[in-house]
Order: C-alpha cells, then sequence, then structure tokens
C-alpha cells in the first residue's frame, strides 16, 4: 500500500508543477500588464516627465517579467512531458516555437522598456530630443501587442489541437481556447486589454490539471485499497 501510494504521488508531481508553473506565470504577467496599463496608458501618447514620475512602479512591474518568463518555460516544459508518448511531433513543434518565440518577443520589449526608463530617469535629454523615446515607445508596443499576442494565439491554438487529440484535459477546455486564440488574432490593435486573454486561458488550463490530478490520485488511492484488501483476504 505504501509502495502503490509513493508511485501515485511520484505519477502526480508532473501536473501538479505544471498547475502551479501556469498559475506563478498567469499572475506575475498580469500584475505586470496592470501595473504598466495604470503607468503608461497604451491609448494615448504619455509624456516622457509622466515615465520618470511612475518609474519605481515601472521598474517594478518588468522586474516581474523574468521569473514570469521562466514560470513559463517550465510550465511548456511539463506540459510535454505530461503528453509523453501521445505528443504529435507536428502540433508538439508548434506548440514550442510559438511559446519560446512568445517568451522570446516579451523578453526582447522588456529589456527595451528597462533601457527606456533607465535613460529618462538618468535626466539624459537625448532620448526625448532625438525621437528614441517614440521610437522605443512604438517598439515594445508592435512586440508585446502584434507579435507576441500573435505568438501566444498559436500558442493556443496549438495547445488547443493536442489536448483534443490527447485527452489530457477536458474538450470544452479546448474549444475555449480556439474561441479565445480566435479573439486575439482578430482583436489585435483594437483592444489593449485584450491580451490579458492568453494569462486567463493559462490560469484555466492550471486549474483543470489541478483539479483532475486531484480526482485521479482519490481514484488511484480507491483501487490501490482495494486491491490491497483483496490481497490480504487471499
Amino acid at each position: 500500500m505504501n509502495h502503490e501510494s509513493a508511485l501515485i504521488r511520484q505519477h502526480l508531481k508532473t501536473p501538479r508543477a505544471a498547475a502551479i508553473a501556469g498559475i506563478i506565470f498567469s499572475v506575475l504577467l498580469m500584475t505586470s500588464q496592470v501595473l504598466i496599463w495604470l503607468s503608461i496608458p497604451a491609448y494615448r501618447s504619455t509624456p516622457a516627465v509622466e515615465i520618470v514620475r511612475h518609474s519605481n512602479t515601472i521598474v517594478f512591474a518588468l522586474n516581474l517579467l523574468p521569473f514570469a518568463g521562466i514560470a513559463f518555460l517550465w510550465f511548456i516544459a511539463v506540459i510535454r512531458d505530461r503528453m509523453g508518448e501521445l505528443e504529435d511531433r507536428f502540433f508538439a513543434t508548434v506548440f514550442l516555437g510559438s511559446g519560446l518565440l512568445y517568451v522570446a518577443m516579451f523578453f526582447t520589449a522588456t529589456a527595451i522598456a528597462g533601457a527606456l526608463v533607465g535613460l529618462l530617469t538618468a535626466g539624459q535629454a537625448e532620448p526625448t530630443s532625438s525621437g528614441l523615446y517614440l521610437l522605443g515607445r512604438a517598439e515594445i508596443y508592435r512586440f508585446m501587442s502584434l507579435f507576441a499576442t500573435k505568438m501566444s494565439a498559436v500558442f493556443m491554438m496549438s495547445s488547443s489541437t493536442i489536448f483534443l487529440g490527447t485527452g489530457i484535459l477536458p474538450r470544452w477546455v479546448a474549444f475555449c481556447g480556439f474561441v479565445l486564440a480566435l479573439g486575439l488574432l482578430l482583436s489585435i490593435g483594437i483592444l489593449t486589454w485584450i491580451s490579458a486573454l492568453f494569462p486567463l486561458w493559462v490560469i484555466l488550463i492550471s486549474l483543470c490539471i489541478l483539479l483532475r490530478g486531484r480526482s485521479s490520485e482519490a481514484g488511484r488511492l480507491r483501487v490501490a485499497s482495494e486491491n490491497s484488501k483483496r490481497d490480504a483476504q487471499a
């Protein structure tokens, strides 16, 4: 009984790790996004003096993103491990590639934003007078609101296709992923807050994995207990 229970706990480490990593990623990313959106509204051109005034909040938000990226990479790795031999090479390649590109996009945007805020808070006049400030903001917007959002939509579509094929998550979760991914693709450049759909979807997946893992644990323990009783009676 103890040996079987140990095997069950070892088997359940993978889904629990995926759920925890997904929740950490989503919370950190949404917290960072909200802080930046409140400090630098995307719908209007924010003067450089406002960036300096909110620099502490912005820097704190940017410092959260590397940890969000690490958690997301862990999430990808654990999901792939969860798929195991059921993994389809074509969709797994798209799944992995879009996830890595997504992380690369918002890491690049974070680096540009951090450098720009550093120049402004250092009292440098060149970023505003030479147009570097406007160029930096445009590049950050392109990376985060266009390219990264598209990659997140591709990641959602490939993940949902894999979930349908392997059955590791309920079918309604996969269909929800398709709908949200389509919304991301069609709403790029229209709604600023639309990118929040991606971390919310990751939270949904994480909770489903966690709940399914607990139900699986209860079922396996029940079966193990019944087998142990039969062995004792025999």
